[in-house]
C-alpha cells in the first residue's frame, strides 16, 4: 500500500512540475499568440456541435444537449466558486438560489402560471438576477456570523425550504409545476447561418428539438460571467475575499470590513445561480420541484471541490467531468454512484487541492500538511 501512494504522489509531483513548465511558456509567449489561442479555442468551442468527433460524441444522448447541460454546469460552479473558493464560505444550499432564478422567469412568462402577466425572456431574466441577489443577501444578512458547519447548515436548510415551497405553493403549482417557460427568442434562424450544420431557416433559433442557440447563449453568458468574475477576483473586492477566506478574525484586525465582502460574495453567487436556473429551465420549458433535489446541489460543490476551490479553470474542468461522463457512459449508469464515491475518496486523500488548484491554494496546502509533519 505504501508502494502505491509513494508512486501516486510521485506522478503528483511530476505532474505539477509538467503544468508550472507549462504556465511559464503560456505566460512568455507573446500577447498576440496567446489572444489568438484564446480566439482558436473558443471557435472550437462554438464548433463543438457540429464536429463530428467520434470519441467525445455521447452515443445515447444528443450531444448538444449535453454541451448545453456543461455550460450550465460551469455557469453554477463559477457562481459557487465566488463563495466556496474566493470567500470560503461553505454553501450546500446554492439549489436554492438557481430554484429561485428558474420559477421567477417561470411565473412572469409563462403563459399558465397563476401570475396574470407574461413578460418576455429577455425581461424576466434580469428580475430573475434580481431576485437570486436579493434572496442572496436576505439569507447571508442574518446567518454569514456564523461560520464553517454551521453556516453549511443554515444554508442546508435555505435550499431545502426553497424545494418544500415549491412542492407545497399554489403559486408555483406544486408538484404539476409550470409549463410554457419562455424562451429567449422564437424567431427561426437567419439564411446566412444556415452553413452550420444542424441549423435551418426553418427551425426556431431557441427550441427543444434544436438546442443550438442554447448552447451557444449559454457558452456566451459562460464567458462573460467568467471575464467578471476574473476582474472582481483582481480588485480590492478579490483580495478582500481572499483575506476573509484565509483568517477572517486576521482580515478584521486589519480593516477589512468581513461581513460587508462576505454579504456580496453571497450576493454575486446567488445572482449567478439564479441566471443558471433560468437558462436551463428556459430550455426546458417545463418547471417543478423535483429539478431540486439536495444531491444536485451536493453534486455541484463537488465539482468546485474536484477541479480546484479558488481556481476558475479547475472549477470549469470539475463541472464539465460531472456533467459529460455520466452521459457519455451511460450504460455504466446503474454504478454511477459508487464510483462518483470511489472518485471523492480518491481525491480527498491524493489530491485535496483538486484537479487544477490555484497556485494560492496549493501553497497553502503545502504549508499545512509541513505543519502536521512538524506537529507529528
Amino acid at each position: 500500500m505504501s508502494t502505491i501512494m509513494s508512486s501516486l504522489r510521485r506522478a503528483d509531483e511530476g505532474r505539477a512540475r509538467a503544468m508550472t513548465g507549462l504556465r511559464s511558456r503560456w505566460s512568455s509567449l507573446p500577447r498576440a499568440w496567446r489572444i489568438g489561442a484564446i480566439g482558436a479555442f473558443m471557435v472550437l468551442l462554438y464548433s463543438l456541435p457540429g464536429l463530428n468527433i467520434p470519441l467525445i460524441k455521447t452515443p445515447d444522448t444528443d450531444f448538444t444537449s449535453v454541451l448545453f447541460l456543461c455550460a450550465v454546469y460551469v455557469l453554477v460552479a463559477v457562481g459557487l466558486n465566488v463563495v466556496i473558493g474566493l470567500a470560503g464560505l461553505l454553501d450546500l444550499g446554492y439549489i436554492g438560489f438557481y430554484a429561485v432564478g428558474a420559477y421567477t422567469v417561470a411565473i412572469l412568462g409563462s403563459p399558465n402560471s397563476p401570475v396574470v402577466v407574461k413578460f418576455p425572456w429577455i425581461v424576466c431574466v434580469p428580475i430573475a438576477i434580481a431576485v437570486a441577489m436579493l434572496s442572496g443577501v436576505l439569507l447571508g444578512w442574518p446567518t454569514l456570523r456564523l461560520r464553517g458547519d454551521y453556516l453549511a447548515i443554515v444554508t442546508l436548510g435555505f435550499g431545502e425550504i426553497i424545494r418544500v415551497f415549491a412542492l407545497n405553493s399554489n403559486i408555483t403549482n406544486g408538484n404539476r409545476g409550470i409549463n410554457g417557460v419562455p424562451v429567449p427568442s422564437e424567431a427561426n434562424w437567419p439564411s446566412w447561418m444556415t452553413w452550420f450544420p444542424y441549423v435551418s431557416s426553418e427551425k426556431q433559433i431557441f427550441s427543444v428539438s434544436n438546442v443550438i442557440g442554447f448552447y451557444w447563449l449559454a457558452l456566451t453568458l459562460v464567458v462573460l460571467c467568467i471575464l467578471g468574475v476574473r476582474r472582481l477576483e483582481r480588485s480590492r473586492v478579490g483580495r478582500s475575499w481572499l483575506a476573509i477566506r484565509e483568517d477572517e478574525e486576521a482580515a478584521e484586525v486589519m480593516g477589512v470590513p468581513t461581513f460587508k465582502y462576505k454579504l456580496w460574495a453571497f450576493a454575486i453567487g446567488a445572482a449567478l445561480g439564479g441566471l443558471s436556473g433560468a437558462l436551463f429551465f428556459s430550455k426546458q420549458t417545463f418547471i417543478n420541484a423535483q429539478g431540486f433535489d439536495l444531491f444536485t446541489s451536493i453534486l455541484w460543490v463537488a465539482a468546485v471541490v474536484i477541479g480546484g476551490a479558488g481556481n476558475q479553470l479547475g472549477v470549469a474542468v470539475g463541472a464539465i467531468l460531472l456533467a459529460y461522463l455520466p452521459e457519455r457512459f451511460r450504460e455504466f449508469a446503474d454504478y454511477r454512484l459508487l464510483i462518483f464515491g470511489v472518485a471523492l475518496i480518491v481525491m480527498t486523500i491524493f489530491r485535496p487541492q483538486g484537479l487544477l488548484p490555484s497556485r494560492r491554494r496549493s501553497v497553502e496546502l503545502e504549508d499545512r500538511a509541513k505543519e502536521a509533519s512538524v506537529v507529528e
